[in-house]
């Protein structure tokens, strides 16, 4: 292991894991309005329940840019060359979003090293939320 440096990055290698939460009401509010999503699922606890939900739940790009965000808390933005997630479970109002990252393969393209990263958002049960992959330029 090379300490999660960015620079040194190789294949097996995990990133620094990043926490987010717990999901509050507030948050999903927030993130109503800098997304502009202001679907009413996701905050307005009525709508939720007519639908067959039994409460509101986080938006899933929401889990995303936490996966984002343990991507540019370990390299530089400039250096994001593709950026996929999968949304495999619901985030539910209290629940923490656990993101791990781990390279898997390093590898030449288009003139450049490239570094391929598998991510994955948990919650704080282990439950998978969103899975993902990453290509970043490495250094």
């Amino acid at each position: 292991m090379n300490g999660n440096k960015y620079q040194d990055a190789r294949a097996d290698d995990a990133l620094p894991g990043f926490t987010a939460g717990p999901v509050s009401r507030h948050a999903l509010a927030l993130y109503c309005g800098a997304s502009g999503d202001h679907n009413p699922i996701h905050v307005d606890l009525d709508f939720a329940r007519s639908a067959g939900m039994e409460d509101v739940f986080a938006h899933g790009m929401l889990s995303a840019a936490y996966l984002a965000r343990l991507l540019t808390n370990w390299a530089p933005q400039s250096a994001l060359r593709e950026f996929a997630v999968r949304f495999v479970a619901i985030t539910h109002v209290g629940d923490e979003v656990r993101c791990t990252g781990q390279v898997v393969e390093r590898f030449a393209s288009q003139g450049e090293t490239r570094l391929r990263v598998e991510l994955q958002a948990r919650s704080q049960t282990g439950e998978l939320r969103l899975s993902g992959v990453a290509v970043l330029a490495a250094p």
